[in-house]
């Protein structure tokens, strides 16, 4: 009974609305209606129930409207539905008012479309099927123009027929749907947009009903971009907008765009809110804080402009005549287009935020103001940077005018390192305690160095900062410090790069004149750097040279019994004695003698050394490695000085004996003593020539090259400690010939020459004492011939010609104290008893001081031969090693 009423009424409904054309047979009419009855039952059968609540006074409210924007084109059928809706609404008889003004309403839209104008006007395409209304139907010309079928159109839908594909359709190409635009996974810098399915989705009703039109849109916009949901634009969550779901593909692409500076609004608005360990962040949340109201800011403009138009649209023309208002999506897209820059590139700085802070988050900013070839993104960063820098500046501030570091979460480029030893290496032998307060107190990190500012720049600022703390706590004068922030200091901001500059380097050139001044003046330096030069390095000659005579009669004794009262009466002595008394007292009273660690068996002449003891702030230069270099050099020369003492005073001796003692004893011992005075000669000038390349070549030229580094303009208390500590390596190296100190343990392993230096200094000091021997031996040799002399006079004046045997038993053997170390009396362990040979004691006597004399000799000449051999060729070894070694200076040496 149902389907027999449909039938009819569909019937019915046909031949009203599709008339009889002029001059059309009745075949002709019947088959088209037929066709279009066709049509409607294959469309009631295939399409799905409707998801719509029916809601009859709801759809009666949307008609209403509708006959109120078209009043005025057709008064008079306006009216007349007016008054059949309410008559309609009252019958009882009818069961689906809903559908029926459903149906009414969709086919009052359907004027507008093409294809279904063409359907009423009785035009059949051609090829088509009468009974296939999907393929050929004239109401489904749309359909004829997809590359793939869709699916039925809902006729009760009340945003009409077009209505999205279902997921198995594609849009043909021009024609994109909201479908594929929600579906889309969005890039990185794509907003995350969806459009939902009316069907999975459970919006509300009036999303599903009605499609939003660009005035309704319009009137949200201003909301959406705020990152605030609206009725057609919710945010389903921090990062997704909700677009409507039956908007063309122009509107939907329009709605991507103006959606990312809604979505980097909303991601902004939590980073300017969420809190930062560190000024320079701060500064960059406050930064983009402030652009984000100026982004308020053009969104009030933008919804001012955005009421005017709506309030002037015209519902007669075209999309209400808001294109003639001057306020569209697309210009509002144009408009929004810089803020929508600026946005993304605030959203990349605060994304890279989270793993920068100080200079490197200034560095990342300057890159797109340096780097990028964008003008416009150049001008936002260098916008940015004017605010994001001032807590930078700041603390630059701070550093180059009071020396304070005023950097509590670690983002300036100096930084304090703390001052327990972390074990991870071994510590410098050269660093001390108080120079921690120059060296180890503050320290550069290159990676924190804005690229605002050069590396070369940043140095200037570390050292000015480093010095005036200096100043102020290890020289004391923090009055200078404070008065000369009053008078220089100036306020620091970005992009005054000639202030700038003008103002490091004024106060770089008064600091550092200033440092330089109180090291000089007032705790005298250089006057320091001149008295070790003096006294460590041997270059007051009187001194050390009285100092070597006074000592040398105590330093030959053993090193257990030397008395430090008695070494620095000594030292007094020949202070008072020389003219190192009219040196500085200063200088003088820090002079002071010291014994090393005694070892077994060593004399005083290995454990005496001076010491020059030095205080904070000086010792800033002069550290204890610098200090331990000078004793290591001083006792070096102070070993040289002792051979060239006792190979001097042995020299003296034989010339004064030449002319005396040794001249009447020529006849036997005149060719040892020829031989003797041309070995100690040649030792003579060879230490002459190795004092004379140490003294001159070596510490000589160094001290010119340390005083020119410290004398130049700008010179630096760095550049002082560099020059001092190149001084120092010079001397070592060169006057050690290659000594150098490791690394690892801090003790000075002898090179390879330092060591057969050593041997020959070793060397020469027993030659003297074998010439000292045969000294003896001479004299006690010119001893017995006085004695026999005297005898012999005697003698004749008693009337007796030669000496008796009595007498010449009895007469005195020489003094052989000094060679008997070297003469063994009984060589082969025989006794007198049991001798093979039996001799008178008289003439046994006689033959045994000739024999030990005789033997005392020969091992005198043997070990001045061996010794004198030993030197030569350990010279001829050390000169030819110097010969071809790089080292120009002392290649020098071996000329």
């Amino acid at each position: 009974m149902g389907d027999q009423r449909v039938d009819n009424a569909l019937t019915a409904l046909v031949e009203i609305l599709v008339p009889s054309l002029n001059d059309e047979d009745a075949a002709s009419l019947d088959e088209r209606r037929d066709d279009a009855l066709a049509l409607a039952k294959d469309i009631l059968q295939s399409h799905p129930k409707s998801s719509v609540v029916p809601d009859v006074n709801h759809i009666a409210d949307i008609i209403k409207r509708k006959l109120q924007l078209n009043r005025d084109r057709d008064t008079e059928e306006a009216d007349r539905v007016s008054q059949l809706l309410p008559r309609l609404l009252e019958q009882p008889v009818l069961n689906h008012k809903w559908a029926i003004l459903s149906l009414l309403n969709e086919l009052a839209d359907l004027d507008s479309v093409e294809g279904n104008a063409l359907a009423l006007n009785g035009h059949r395409p051609r090829g088509g099927s009468p009974h296939n209304g999907r393929r050929a139907g004239p109401l489904n010309t749309s359909s004829q123009e997809q590359h793939h079928p869709r699916a039925p159109e809902n006729p009760l839908s009340t945003n009409g027929l077009p209505q999205m594909p279902t997921r198995d359709t594609r849009p043909s190409r021009g024609k994109g749907t909201l479908g594929d635009v929600g579906r889309r996974s969005p890039s990185r810098n794509e907003p995350a947009v969806t459009t939902p399915d009316p069907k999975e989705e459970g919006e509300s009703d009036i999303m599903k009903m009605t499609k939003p039109t660009e005035t309704t849109l319009l009137h949200d916009l201003p909301f959406t971009l705020q990152g605030l949901s609206t009725t057609y634009l919710p945010f389903p969550s921090r990062s997704t907008l909700k677009l409507p779901p039956l908007l063309p593909l122009p509107v939907i692409s329009l709605l991507h765009t103006l959606a990312e500076p809604s979505l980097l609004y909303r991601v902004l608005s939590d980073f300017v809110e969420s809190r930062d360990e560190g000024l320079v962040g701060q500064s960059l949340r406050s930064a983009i804080g402030m652009e984000l109201r100026s982004y308020l800011g053009l969104l009030a403009t933008l919804e001012g402009e955005i009421r005017r138009a709506i309030a002037t649209v015209n519902p007669e023309e075209p999309r209400g005549g808001i294109g003639k208002a001057g306020v569209t999506l697309k210009r509002c897209v144009v408009w929004t287009r810089e803020a929508t820059m600026g946005l993304r590139l605030m959203s990349l700085m605060a994304e890279e935020a989270k793993s920068r802070k100080g200079g490197q988050l200034i560095t990342m900013i300057h890159s797109f103001s340096s780097s990028h070839g964008d003008p416009f993104v150049a001008a936002f960063a260098e916008r940015m940077l004017t605010k994001v820098t001032r807590p930078f500046y700041d603390m630059l501030r701070q550093w180059i005018y009071n020396g304070e570091l005023s950097d509590p979460y670690h983002e300036f480029f100096v930084h304090e390192p703390s001052p327990k030893h972390d074990g991870s290496g071994p510590i410098d032998p050269r660093r001390a305690p108080a120079t921690s307060v120059w060296e180890d107190k503050y320290k550069m990190e290159v990676d924190m160095i804005p690229s605002i500012i050069t590396e070369e720049f940043a140095r200037k600022v570390f050292l000015i900062g480093k010095s005036l703390n200096f100043i102020r706590y290890s020289c004391g004068d923090s009055s200078w410090v404070e008065a000369y922030c009053k008078d220089a200091s100036r306020e620091l901001h970005y992009g005054d790069t000639a202030t700038l500059e003008t103002s490091i380097d004024k106060a770089y050139k008064t600091t550092m004149a200033r440092l330089i001044h109180l090291m000089d003046n007032k705790f005298q330096l250089f006057e320091h750097l001149r008295a070790l030069k003096k006294y460590l390095l041997l270059g007051q000659g009187d001194f050390i040279a009285l100092l070597m005579e006074s000592l040398a009669s105590n330093l030959d004794r053993p090193a257990g019994s030397q008395q430090r009262h008695t070494l620095t009466a000594q030292l007094e002595y020949a202070i008072r004695g020389s003219n190192a008394q009219y040196d500085s007292p200063e200088a003088l009273r820090r002079l002071d003698a010291r014994l090393l660690d005694l070892s077994h068996g060593e004399s005083g002449w290995d454990v005496f050394t001076l010491e020059y003891k030095v205080d904070a702030p000086v010792d800033v230069v002069i550290t204890a490695w610098a200090s331990k270099e000078y004793l290591v050099v001083f006792n070096f020369l102070w070993r040289i000085k002792r051979v060239e003492f006792a190979l001097g005073s042995t020299w003296r001796r034989c010339m004064t004996g030449a002319r005396g003692v040794l001249a009447t004893i020529e006849d036997s011992q005149s060719r040892d003593w020829k031989h003797a005075r041309c070995c100690i000669a040649e030792m003579i000038h060879f230490v002459n020539q190795l004092q004379y390349y140490i003294l001159f070549e070596v510490i000589e030229a160094s001290w010119d090259q340390l005083e020119a580094a410290t004398t130049k303009p700008g010179a630096t208390l760095d550049d002082l400690i560099e020059a001092h500590t190149a001084y120092l390596k010079a001397i070592t190296h060169k006057g050690l010939l290659g000594s150098t100190r490791s690394s690892a343990t801090g003790s000075r392993e002898d090179s390879f020459f330092t060591s057969q230096l050593h041997h020959i200094l070793k060397t020469m000091l027993a030659y003297k004492d074998v010439v000292d021997g045969l000294y003896s031996f001479s004299v006690a040799e010119f001893t017995r011939r006085q004695e026999k002399n005297a005898r012999l006079e005697t003698g004749t004046a008693k009337g007796r010609r030669g000496l008796a045997d009595d007498d010449d038993l009895h007469s005195p053997s020489p003094n052989l104290g000094a060679a008997k170390p070297l003469l063994n009396p009984n060589p082969n362990g025989i006794s007198r008893a049991e001798s093979p040979f039996p001799i008178s004691t008289g003439a046994l006597a006689a033959t045994t001081a000739a024999d030990s004399t005789d033997a005392i000799l020969s091992a005198l000449r043997l070990r001045l031969g061996e010794l004198s051999k030993d030197f030569r060729t350990r010279v001829n070894v050390l000169l030819g090693d110097l010969m071809v070694q790089p080292d120009a200076d002392m290649k020098f040496l071996g000329v």
